[in-house]
């Protein structure tokens, strides 16, 4: 897929992600004034059903959630884990921003459960934490600010390496690192000294799942 068509692909995503936010609001009919209905006939009341209607507009929200869908990595197959890793970054261009306002601690906590992993953010500046889908599996996204820009931290509970992996974007590196039963994928630009974020962050995760 080329970078143009990632780029249509995530203008789409945009443009559904805002149509499915909009409150539809709910229906309410006009109250009729009193009348004298003594010499009036009553005719057969034929309610019109508003059945229609309504599937119609569920059928238009799955119809939209389903594109959305198919033009993320949810129905995309990749041939490695590093492929998607790479390709994941793609679709969240918003989480590469460049800002020194950090995360609060509920949020951190909400996306890294304890229930998942032990984790020590230390003196890190954690400016985006999401739960993302990486290979069917959700985990923790985060991104802390390096020292040339975001570096994107991804910890994959659930994804066995057998031993370190490189990953080479076009204006990115990283690596697939092994960590217990899992791996914790890092990337940042390619002026970045991953090393020591290596390090602190492999000696601050451990899984508890």
């Amino acid at each position: 897929m080329t970078s143009e068509q990632d780029k249509k692909l995530q203008a789409l995503d945009l443009k559904i992600a805002k149509a499915l936010q909009i409150d539809v609001p709910e229906l309410r009919m006009p109250e009729l004034p009193d009348i004298d209905d003594t010499n009036v006939t009553s005719l057969p009341l034929h309610r019109r059903s508003m059945k229609p209607l309504w599937f119609a507009i569920a059928a238009t929200v799955v119809l939209a959630t389903s594109i959305s869908l198919r033009t993320s990595s949810l129905f995309q197959s990749y041939e490695s884990l590093a492929e998607e890793v790479l390709a994941h970054l793609d679709h969240e261009p918003g989480s590469l921003r460049i800002t020194d306002v950090a995360v609060t601690e509920q949020r951190l906590a909400r996306v890294v459960p304890a229930s998942l992993a032990s984790f020590e953010r230390g003196t890190s500046l954690i400016t985006y934490a999401q739960t993302c889908v990486i290979n069917g599996n959700e985990v923790p996204h985060l991104v802390i600010q390096g020292q040339y820009g975001p570096v994107t931290i991804l910890l994959m509970p659930e994804e066995r390496v057998s031993e370190s992996t490189p990953l080479d974007g076009e204006t990115v590196k990283g690596v697939i690192l092994p960590v217990g039963n899992g791996s914790i994928a890092i990337i940042g630009d390619r002026e970045e000294q991953l090393e020591p974020i290596q390090k602190n962050v492999v000696n601050s995760v451990a899984w508890t799942t």
